[in-house]
């Protein structure tokens, strides 16, 4: 019998103490959900299927769906092909694991298992018709793919906007009871609380060593989280809080033998076992698991931002800045007069930044203040509403009645694109600091000018103005330390969005 076998009450016999036996509070709500999502997922996935192939069909075939094929097949009746089509399709999808619970409203790793699964598919049938020389319809292949593939898409989208709709309302929680030390615990349950989409929080929290009383708590973000206990209580103190996913931070405590024990404990009970490793605001490209002498490490990768990512970043900041500037330059000639009719002084304001490696440079703004505007910086500090080293004032009185309208939706921002094209700037990236808040940064914040400033990157989308300074320092540091191609678009997605709201900005 191990530590975990024993039938242990919260915290030494609390209130509501039972045995391990009971599991049906934890199971039910998590696991009904789960499946009833799951379910509906299959359902939608399967229309989806149906309708873009139906489609392709009847674009191509009209009503006779029959097409007379090569010399391995006469007379081939499309409408059969269209049926295996569906079941090959939704196989494939069952195949790469599209709607495990391990991806489901994950976001980038439900999208590309979707697609790889749709591209492997068709991919698959190209071979088939090369080597049983069918002769099958290219466009109604040519139709079906990307209606289908951008139909599964939409449909995956649509249905992560639900669960972070009834997440955001306290439903689809996944409850988790973290081993470890109270600042462990702390960092955990902050960065749950930044990431309410993904519905996991903290119910409660067994600290190695502890000898504490019955009622102990620990408050974070203004919520209190009960401390249940010790590292051998965490048996009864899931039945205690109901908890279906232990999260371990503390594994140099329990040891090899002790993380074993506790993995074989749960089985029975169904409950998920998570590790923690510690490293805060590192995405999955950069971690990879490498068994060592039966060990599993997670490596972690340096940075990259050098070779082919460099390139291929600064391929796309060109081509993107040059089809924006094309086809917002109607709104870039309609602004400037609005600015010139309306206030005296130039159209664009330059404002110098400081850039790749801390190289000043002109950031390119729309003028949004009244001339000399910088001159009446010192006279309104005392009423700054910015964090840190930030300067922010939420009632700006030398903004201009214009300005006020552009910095609403960001539209001052539009001439950066100038700077993407000049390489000053990327259209992704970290805020552009002043040269005094530079001067002001510590070794840490550097990290931030490893790469060029962006005209949008991970603070515009969560929250613009409204951010502390700490976490606009942790966005920035995130996106540095783990920037990609994918991560980009999506940033660029959600800024739309942002902006078209006017979410955070004055």
């Amino acid at each position: 019998m191990t530590a975990f076998d024993v039938p242990l009450g919260p915290a030494s016999g609390a209130p509501g103490a039972t045995t391990v036996s009971s599991e049906t509070g934890r199971l039910g709500s998590r696991r009904e959900w789960q499946a009833a999502y799951i379910q509906r997922l299959l359902i939608s996935d399967t229309l989806v299927v149906i309708a873009a192939v139906a489609l392709a069909q009847w674009i191509r075939f009209g009503d006779s769906g029959v097409l007379t094929t090569g010399e391995a097949i006469h007379n081939l009746s499309y409408t059969l092909v269209s049926a295996l089509l569906v079941v090959a399709w939704l196989v494939t999808l069952v195949i790469f694991r599209t709607r495990t619970i391990r991806v489901i409203g994950s976001g980038p790793d439900e999208y590309r298992r979707i697609f790889v699964s749709t591209v492997r598919l068709f991919g698959f049938i190209a071979i088939l018709a090369l080597l049983f020389r069918l002769d099958l319809a290219r466009l109604y292949l040519a139709i079906a793919f990307p209606v289908g593939l951008i139909s599964l898409m939409v449909n995956r989208w649509v249905w992560r906007k639900v669960v972070a709709r009834k997440r955001s309302r306290g439903e689809f929680q996944t409850s988790v009871l973290v081993v470890g030390g109270e600042r462990s615990v702390r960092n955990l349950a902050e960065s749950f609380a930044r990431g309410t989409a993904d519905g996991y929080q903290v119910v409660g929290v067994c600290i190695p060593g502890h000898i504490g009383k019955h009622g102990d708590k620990i408050t974070v973000n203004g919520r209190e989280i009960p401390v249940l206990g010790g590292e051998q209580d965490v048996l009864g103190s899931l039945e205690f809080c109901r908890a279906d996913t232990v999260a371990v931070t503390a594994t140099e405590h329990l040891g090899h033998d002790g993380m074993r024990d506790l993995a074989w404990a749960l089985e029975p009970h169904h409950v998920d076992l998570v590790v923690a490793p510690g490293m805060m605001d590192v995405s999955g490209p950069r971690l990879s698991m490498r068994p060592v002498a039966g060990l599993p490490l997670i490596h972690v990768e340096k940075p990259q931002y050098h070779g082919a990512q460099r390139f291929s970043k600064l391929s796309f900041d060109f081509v993107f800045a040059t089809i924006a500037l094309i086809l917002i330059s109607p709104v870039l000639l309609a602004v400037a007069l609005a600015i010139k009719l309306t206030s005296k002084g130039p159209v664009l304001y330059k404002s110098e930044r400081m850039g790749l490696d801390g190289k000043p440079f002109p950031m390119l703004k729309f003028r949004s203040m009244v001339v000399d505007a910088d001159k009446q910086v010192a006279s309104l500090m005392k009423a700054n509403d910015g964090a840190g080293v930030l300067f922010k004032l939420r009632e700006d009185p030398r903004v201009t009645r214009v300005g006020r309208f552009m910095r609403k939706f960001s539209i001052d921002e539009l001439p950066q694109f100038i700077n993407v094209l000049r390489r000053e700037m990327s259209v992704v990236g970290p805020r552009p600091p002043l040269r005094r808040e530079v001067e002001a940064y510590d070794g840490t914040v550097r990290r931030r000018l490893l790469v060029k400033p962006g005209v949008t990157g991970l603070w515009q989308v969560s929250g613009r103005s409204d951010l502390s300074w700490n976490e606009t320092v942790r966005l920035d540091l995130s996106y540095v330390e783990n920037w990609s191609m994918m991560g980009d678009l999506l940033i660029i997605g959600k800024t739309l969005k942002a902006v078209v709201g006017g979410d955070g900005a004055y």
